[in-house]
């Protein structure tokens, strides 16, 4: 299946790479620029996918609370400038959402078709590029995902949760982490595998697709800190206490249940990916 790629040098954007199978044209956020209507439409219709991929985020949470228009601008807008590109060259197009699109209150994991209910802007804004995706092109791929890792790094804030607490857990700094806000860690490597195999299946729709399991920010550092054997100065504090400009969810995790009616399995736990994360980028010896 020739497949157009934007964000090609993002955690996700990697890791599709190295996974896919078939022909596979990517571009960086700098090659592509979402924003630009009529570079979308000349570039999707020179390459004529059967497949575009649109990884582009403006995901910066905090400053998005400052920045709106702009979150609306890459992550609605942008959205729905790739959607109407590919729908023109006859392309399906996948979509990557997020957890925060949920207001995190419901006290269960959350199911495709509960009603979302944003709580920041960056969520508002990915919600809104949900809609505009799936009213422009009827072969969607809308997947939410949520607390992304990968191998990487995120290309927009400078690397990632583990390789943050790894950072300033060696440089003896202490630490406080929020440990009321649980979602589903999940390593982009499991994940782009995984679209890999829904982008097969021509099952359109909204997905869920998250590692297995659920932590908090504080409990997946501890967990990073007892793989590594460090054992930094570690304290949990509340989101309250944190006073980050944009709300979080409470508890957003993820029911991954249109994957499985899609006939494709769940990925692995997530503790059992970090281990894998951790040995691919060095920080582990590989097991056994």
């Amino acid at each position: 299946m020739r497949t157009l790629l934007i964000g090609s040098r993002g955690q996700l954007g990697s890791d599709l790479i190295d996974v896919w199978d078939g022909g596979l044209v990517a571009f960086s956020h700098e090659e592509f620029d979402v924003c630009n209507r009529d570079q979308a439409h000349e570039v999707i219709a020179r390459e004529q996918p059967e497949l575009v991929i649109n990884t582009a985020a403006y995901h910066r949470v905090d400053d998005c609370e400052t920045n709106g228009a702009l979150a609306f601008e890459v992550n609605a807008l942008g959205a729905k400038n790739v959607a109407d590109a590919a729908r023109e060259a006859g392309a399906a197009i996948m979509f990557i959402s997020t957890d925060y699109v949920q207001d995190g209150l419901k006290g269960s994991p959350y199911l495709e078709d509960d009603r979302p209910r944003p709580l920041s802007l960056y969520g508002t804004s990915k919600l809104a590029g949900e809609h505009l995706v799936r009213q422009s092109n009827a072969r969607h791929y809308v997947v939410r995902s949520s607390s992304l890792f990968g191998v990487a790094g995120a290309s927009g804030k400078g690397g990632n949760f583990v390789e943050t607490m790894i950072r300033k857990a060696k440089a003896d700094e202490p630490l406080r982490v929020v440990d009321d806000q649980v979602s589903s860690p999940t390593f982009t490597a499991d994940l782009a595998s995984k679209l890999a195999e829904l982008a097969t299946t021509g099952r359109y729709g909204l997905y869920q697709i998250t590692n297995g399991g659920q932590t908090s920010w504080f409990g997946f550092a501890e967990k990073i800190f007892a793989l590594m054997g460090l054992t930094p100065s570690l304290t949990p504090i509340s989101s309250d206490e944190l006073d980050a400009p944009a709300r979080r969810p409470a508890f957003s995790v993820l029911e991954n249940r249109a994957l499985v009616e899609a006939g494709l399995k769940k990925l692995r736990s997530w503790e059992d990916a970090l281990a894998a994360y951790l040995t691919a980028k060095g920080h582990v010896s590989p097991a056994g």
